[in-house]
């Protein structure tokens, strides 16, 4: 009895031990992550930045809620979710209470790996499966377009999440389950403008987080990208984006991208809520980016929409 009892304290300890380790930011970044520094004597270029920051529409989530002045990135929004409420944080250049001491170091890792300046994890409420895919130089222009916007005072509240999800240290768990650490490769049997569009859909303009459904633990079911999905928030259905019937099939890239640019469809609808917040930013690209990203959604392979959309 009491070597058995030894041995469970054992398996005790060593679970214990395996978890620590397994869940450490750590032990993503040996195992995984990528090397993403930009080189040191290149000077970030702002405005593909700014062309960057409306591709990933920062301001649809990180925009104070009700203020006219959407490039005040001082948070706030409630993001709901079947995890519990997400409080989305001030990323403006606020030196306390958002991103205004982070590095370029700090910002690259929190968007290809999802871990703050302080070793913690971040919720994958955050898109960094996304984000992942952009290159350091990029991201190193993206930050420093950042760094211009104002300063927002005041933090954010804590989130919202019940037993076990309020456990942070599990992200790490999850991290090496569904994060692969790739950054964006072409497809040199591609053009340069699709291969643009795919660059900008999968990366900045995490297209894919939304219309996509997820599976028990709140990763993307691969054979489902882009085709539809229940609204995390409860609000219905997120549409499906493939060309196939129940989704954007029949339509033009110019009409695709014309969408993108003033919201309007083929059928003289309009798109409004979440998808309406996507064209004010969308709306800012150069036609050339919208074009590349029609061009992109509708390479995709067509898929049967979400049932909940029939």
């Amino acid at each position: 009895m009491r070597k058995a009892l030894i041995g469970l304290v054992a398996l005790i300890i060593l679970g214990v031990i395996g978890f620590v380790a397994l869940t450490s930011p750590s032990a993503y970044r040996f195992i995984r992550a990528e090397a993403h520094t930009p080189d040191a004597n290149r000077t970030p270029n702002a405005e593909n930045g700014r062309v960057l920051f409306f591709a990933g529409g920062c301001t649809s989530c990180h925009a104070v809620p009700n203020n006219d002045d959407k490039l005040r990135l001082g948070g706030g929004y409630a993001l709901k979710s079947p995890f519990g409420t997400f409080h989305v944080p001030n990323i403006s250049a606020h030196k306390q209470d958002g991103i205004g001491s982070w590095t370029t170091a700090d910002f690259i890792r929190a968007m290809r790996e999802g871990v703050s300046p302080d070793g913690r994890h971040y919720y994958p409420a955050f898109p960094y499966t996304s984000y992942q895919r952009m290159n350091a130089e990029d991201l190193s222009d993206l930050f420093a377009f950042m760094q211009t916007l104002p300063a927002v005072e005041g933090r954010v509240r804590d989130h919202e999440l019940p037993f076990p999800f309020n456990i942070r240290r599990g992200i790490g768990l999850w991290k090496l389950a569904f994060l692969d650490g790739q950054v964006f490769t072409p497809d040199a049997s591609k053009s340069a403008s699709l291969n643009r569009g795919a660059y900008l859909v999968n990366g900045p303009g995490h297209c894919v987080e939304c219309h996509s459904e997820r599976n028990v633990a709140g990763a993307i079911i691969e054979e489902r990208r882009f085709a539809g999905g229940p609204d995390p928030e409860g609000r219905g259905v997120v549409p499906n984006i493939t060309p196939h019937q129940t989704g954007i099939g029949g339509w033009s890239p110019e009409e695709l991208a014309t969408l993108l640019k003033t919201g309007e469809t083929p059928l003289f609808d309009t798109v409004g809520g979440p998808m309406g917040a996507v064209v004010a930013n969308t709306a800012q690209l150069p036609d050339a980016d919208r074009q590349a990203m029609a061009e992109y959604l509708l390479s995709l392979p067509p898929r049967q929409g979400f049932k909940g959309a029939e």
